[in-house]
């Protein structure tokens, strides 16, 4: 009797095992469907993304290990690792001071942006019609850098208004972009000017997410206003300050057109940078090999302050 009631109870068994697994069959059809169309209307981007950047990544890499003067893709000759030797050998200005002026720029442009930034945005918080304000302070954003660098570059001239204020305190004129010695410091002021703008609208963004409860309670326990900025408003504005230094940072490591502008990398190479370097090598010298080399060290000096920004940006984060 078990023998013929086996049968039945297989074919019962299967019955629902044969349902799920075209149930699953069915399910698999229309993930391919979805993933087919998704990739579809992806298809253009990755497109764009890869003829405007892979394909742009892959010949810079291939021109930092070879000797190419341009033009003539037959003329690309490999020649290993010597353009990047020839970066850092006894005698090349790439290291120093191209590279220092570089972080030396990005340095000072972050630490002037940020104070001034800072300074403001606090004010701010604290006055009516501040969309006007904030509006205000963005304009230097939407200007071309073009106008800016012409800008400052005649208010630098000895006789223009920056030596003028100078003359009316008692003070002798400034050689700004002429001297050496002031020409960076003079170029970063511009700089941090002229990023202000947005690190104001981040900041003030970042003021605006402070509970005012914290206010309230440090008031009842009778904490002064210097108090309050440092126990209270510095700790939770520490996110967005965080980011407002890596954007900044890089901002001023890939700085080119300002520089282009008021200086040209005089006087001497006072204020040659990196991306100025770069151009240099690639359109005025023809060495498209050493520029592309140059542009990866850029690129390897950018990738590292970034991932050591994001990882304290991460920790302090998480630990407001």
């Amino acid at each position: 009797m078990v023998n013929v009631l086996a049968p039945g109870t297989t074919g019962r068994a299967r019955a629902p095992e044969t349902a799920g697994r075209r149930a699953a069959d069915a399910r698999g059809r229309a993930r391919r469907r979805q993933a087919v169309v998704a990739y579809l209307f992806l298809a253009p981007a990755l497109l764009f993304f890869a003829v405007f950047l892979v394909l742009p990544l892959g010949f810079a890499l291939l021109l930092s290990m070879s000797r190419w003067a341009g033009f003539d893709l037959g003329g690309i000759d490999p020649v290993g690792l010597d353009n990047f030797a020839r970066l850092f050998a006894d005698g090349s200005t790439f290291l120093a001071p191209v590279l220092t002026n570089t972080l030396l720029f990005a340095l000072g442009t972050v630490a002037l942006a940020l104070a001034g930034s800072l300074l403001v945005a606090t004010c701010i918080d604290k006055l009516r019609f501040q969309g006007l304000w904030r509006t205000l302070y963005f304009l230097p954003i939407v200007t071309t850098v073009v106008a800016v660098g012409n800008v400052w570059k005649y208010m630098y001239e000895p006789g223009g208004l920056v030596n003028g204020v100078l003359n009316a305190a008692g003070l002798g004129s400034v050689a700004f972009l002429q001297d050496p010695d002031t020409a960076l410091p003079a170029v970063v002021v511009v700089q941090a000017w002229a990023s202000v703008g947005s690190a104001v609208l981040i900041l003030t963004a970042g003021l605006k997410s402070v509970p005012g409860s914290y206010y309230e309670a440090a008031a009842l326990d009778g904490a002064g206003p210097l108090t309050v900025f440092v126990r209270i408003t510095l700790p939770l504005l520490r996110p967005s300050l965080l980011f407002v230094c890596i954007t900044q940072f890089l901002t001023g490591l890939q700085s080119f057109a300002l520089i282009v502008v008021m200086t040209k990398g005089g006087p001497g190479d006072a204020t040659d940078v990196a991306a100025l370097e770069m151009y240099r090598q690639a359109f005025s010298y023809g060495d498209w090999g050493t520029a592309s080399a140059a542009a990866f060290v850029l690129f390897v000096v950018v990738l590292a302050v970034t991932l050591v920004q994001l990882w304290i940006f991460r920790r302090k984060g998480e630990d407001a």
